[in-house]
Formats: structure tokens, sequence, C-alpha cells
């Protein structure tokens, strides 16, 4: 297989379609989530994200990365507004439903609609869940913080809620994904089922990891 060297002149030129698929793939695989959200006016949107990342575990902290608002943001208008939102995984029998989410729709017209997935709430949380997700996460908006040098910002969210199968939380809290069909997305577009290939002990100096047996 011959190796291509790309320059940040080479990647400059590049088509603006090419490019956005190249410089995108080249992350690797990501978490495939729905954003959703509600305005004050009670109407539902959802969003394909593949940029949820983990920020801490004491506060519970996740962030995802929201374009420049160059254009209406409808997802992170109504997180401002109302300073809740859900992160929802998505699973093979959700394709290609949640992919469509990513489609410009109006506001007044919701995703939940446009696709046929369905609403579901946790009491006292305005935010809807996808109810086809096995693994819905609830925030609390923290702070946004602006990435200067491309108009992004980093959306920082407090954990409220978790609801997940209780059956796939190890004795140690790991959580085994692979068992609910979650799925990683690679790109703008390619989906892709999971598979572990180990757990292994806590690294320490010296020490050969082990592999661990549970979930």
């Amino acid at each position: 297989m011959s190796t291509q060297l790309f320059t940040q002149t080479d990647i400059s030129q590049l088509p603006s379609r090419y490019r956005a698929h190249f410089i995108n793939s080249l992350s690797g695989f990501k978490s495939a989530n729905l954003l959703g959200t509600v305005d004050t006016q009670g109407r539902t949107n959802l969003a394909m994200i593949s940029s949820v990342v983990h920020l801490g575990a004491d506060p519970a902290l996740m962030g995802y990365i929201t374009r420049p608002h160059t254009v209406t943001r409808h997802s992170v208008e109504n997180i401002v507004a109302t300073g809740v939102y859900t992160f929802n995984q998505v699973n093979s029998l959700m394709l290609p439903a949640a992919h469509q989410c990513g489609a410009k729709y109006p506001r007044e017209l919701s995703e939940f609609d446009a696709t046929g997935l369905s609403e579901g709430y946790v009491a006292g949380f305005a935010a809807p869940y996808v109810q086809q997700s096995a693994i819905n996460i609830g925030l609390r908006l923290v702070e946004k913080v602006p990435i200067k040098h491309n108009g992004t910002e980093l959306v920082i969210g407090q954990i409220e809620w978790v609801r997940l199968p209780s059956a796939v939380v190890a004795e140690d809290g790991y959580v085994a994904l692979e068992l609910l069909d979650t799925l990683a997305v690679s790109g703008l577009d390619g989906y892709h089922r999971t598979q572990r290939i180990a757990r292994f002990s806590y690294p320490e100096p010296d020490q050969q990891p082990q592999e661990l047996d549970s979930l």
C-alpha cells in the first residue's frame, strides 16, 4: 500500500467537501450521540454529534464541540436558554433515523417528528431523551469555552442523571457499551459496530498488566 504525504498547503487547497470528509476521518472512531434539547416554547430538537468527550468524574463533566455560530444553531441556543440537554448514544436500530437528524430542519419541526424517534422525559428535567437509545445522559450547562482560532465552542455540562440497563454495569463501574450495540462514527457519515478486545488492570510501573474477566 503506497503512502501519500499531505502538507498544510495541500490540505488548504482540497475541495471543501473533500477536505471536510478527510479531516473529520483523521481523528478516528468517535462516539455517535444524539443531542436532545428543548426551547423555551417547548419545541424539541435532536442533532447528531460526534465530538462528545469525558472531562472529569468528580464533578462528572462531559463536553462537546459546537460549530461556529455563523448560522442559526438550534441546539446550542436551546441549551443556553434552558440550561439542560441530553446525550443519547446511537445503536444500529436507530439508523438511518439518527443520521437524518443532521438535516437542517426548520425550528418549528422537531427531529423527533421528522424521523420517527420517540421522546422520553425524566421528572423535573425539561430536555427530552431518545427512547430508542440504550444510554441517556442528562446534563446541565456549566460553561461555553470559545475556541478563538476557528469560532467553535466547547460546551461543558455536568451530569445530572444517567439512564441505562443495570446489567451492563460491572461491579467496578465499567459500562460494557458493546453489549448495547453502541455505534462508533468515523468521518461525517460512517457508522461502525464495536467489539471489545480486552480489559486490563490499572497500569503500575514494573508490572505487566493483567487481563480482567468482568463484563
